[in-house]
């Protein structure tokens, strides 16, 4: 250290003009550089808790007279039936696809008992098999709907954190198709309805397009790595979508998540840093268009306040492709790995007890 000091000493004697000039401009690039810290923490603040609440008007919701559409997949279960009434009290027309017939039912009865101004129809289908009796199916239904909104909400991630070598061809195959090739394929069928019927409106109501993104699309995830980067994909095609699709008076925009009370997440209790799908999704449209802890993205929202915080703090400081996080992912869900597996065992040994008491007896 002291001869650190003694070597900037004879440089500041040697040259003192360069050495002030050096010692200001790092002051000046450091001040610089914690304003715009603080400029962005105070911008997550305004984005998240003072800024009004998005007019859903303004999409073509009319909540005394519902006549605008709103498409969901994914909507029978957790984060997706929130999007469901979350709309639905915002006044749109709502066609919901999922794969259980019986839970789509349910929702459906449950609207018309609650907003019976909203229109209701639902398509039960498996996107997993991607089949084109599917996507028919889609574009008949949705043929002559007034549609201004698409959520893209179905996912799928993997049943426990697996090393991508022992990951099953199966759920690798699945994994991409419900999360990219349906996205995108549902996608293509639904925007040249939605640009219809703005023009149709003369362009008096904007189309609004929301993707559901992920953390573990945002920063590369050991042991999930399928998953990752199926969500990676979608991040960089959605923001891509945004810049074609704004000269046609459509908002597009990934959604990015932590951990959510879902199926999915198996987390099954909220905590103050943790929501349940209805706070999460309120969120959402409730800054929609608002960049929250996404401040460095374009086309991009991180709405839930702890997650924008912890978004906003990863960009920061060790950055999301960092040897650093992919060290703490790796940690993070390896440790989950071994509870899940633990667990699967003493539930195989329980089976196994049971049967040997049946036999028995």
């Amino acid at each position: 250290m002291t001869l650190e000091f003694s070597c900037l000493k004879t440089f500041q004697e040697t040259y003192p003009c360069l050495f002030h000039t050096l010692y200001y401009s790092t002051i000046v690039v450091g001040a610089f550089k914690i304003f715009n810290f603080f400029k962005g923490l105070a911008a997550i603040f305004l984005d998240c808790f003072i800024y009004p609440s998005v007019n859903f008007h303004k999409y073509g919701g009319n909540t005394s007279n519902p006549t605008n559409w709103c498409v969901i997949t994914g909507a029978s279960d957790g984060i997706g039936k929130e999007y469901v009434f979350q709309f639905a009290n915002r006044g749109f027309n709502l066609l919901l696809i999922s794969r259980t017939e019986s839970k789509l039912q349910d929702i459906q009865k449950e609207l018309k008992l609650r907003y019976p101004r909203v229109k209701v129809q639902y398509l039960s289908i498996d996107v997993s098999t991607d089949s084109l009796q599917n996507y028919s199916k889609i574009s008949q239904v949705t043929d002559n709907l007034p549609i201004t909104v698409l959520v893209n909400n179905v996912g799928q991630s993997h049943s426990i954190p697996v090393p991508f070598l022992e990951t099953e061809d199966k759920e690798i195959n699945d994994i991409i198709t419900i999360n990219d090739k349906f996205t995108l394929k549902i996608t293509k069928i639904i925007v040249p309805r939605i640009i219809e019927t703005l023009k149709k409106n003369h362009n008096k109501s904007k189309g609004l397009i929301l993707t559901m993104g992920s953390f573990g699309g945002l920063l590369p995830t050991p042991f999930l790595a399928t998953y990752s980067g199926s969500k990676a994909f979608l991040q960089s095609w959605s923001n891509a979508l945004s810049g074609e699709l704004s000269r046609y008076n459509v908002d597009v925009e990934l959604v990015l998540s932590y951990l959510v009370t879902s199926k999915m997440s198996k987390i099954r209790k909220s905590s103050l840093l943790i929501p349940t799908p209805k706070q999460f999704v309120a969120s959402v449209l409730r800054s929609c268009g608002r960049r929250c802890g996404a401040q460095e993205r374009y086309g991009t929202t991180t709405p839930y306040w702890s997650h924008a915080l912890y978004h906003y703090l990863i960009e920061q400081t060790v950055g999301v492709y960092s040897a650093v996080a992919n060290k703490i992912n790796y940690q993070f869900h390896w440790s989950i790995r071994k509870r899940a597996l633990k667990k699967r065992q003493q539930k195989k040994l329980e089976g196994e007890k049971t049967g040997n008491e049946l036999k028995n007896d």
